[in-house]
């Protein structure tokens, strides 16, 4: 049986950069923007993901078998940073995404107003 946990976060992954890359293409992945919010993301999310998911005293239990059982570092089990790229990645895509179409309209309804 494969680690279910593992699977659909890979799926996950997947599924985001294909969305960007060929759906909603807000060109995220060449923002440096992007890759700093991740960054500052991680930065937390380390020491919050280590808090909740030391092995010595876990507030979240996950089980073994839905997972590889890699954990780095402080126990975090390596799927919770695929899993949260996935929902930052979206996250970010979707707004990105929302802004280029506003900026869009905004230079459309400009180029329509006779000057």
């Amino acid at each position: 049986m494969l680690p279910e946990y593992t699977v659909l976060t890979v799926i996950g992954m997947i599924v985001v950069v294909v969305l960007e890359l060929f759906v909603v293409r807000s060109g995220i992945f060449r923002k440096p923007a992007y890759w700093i919010a991740l960054a500052i993301c991680l930065g937390f999310q380390i020491p919050v993901d280590g808090w909740l998911t030391k092995l010595s005293n876990p507030i979240v239990i996950y089980n073994p078998e839905m997972m590889l059982g890699m954990r780095f570092p402080w126990d975090i089990p390596i799927e919770d940073f695929g899993f949260g790229w996935a929902m930052l990645t979206v996250t970010i895509m979707v707004w990105q995404a929302l802004k280029n179409r506003r900026a869009r309209t905004t230079q459309e309804v400009a180029a329509d107003v006779p000057g």
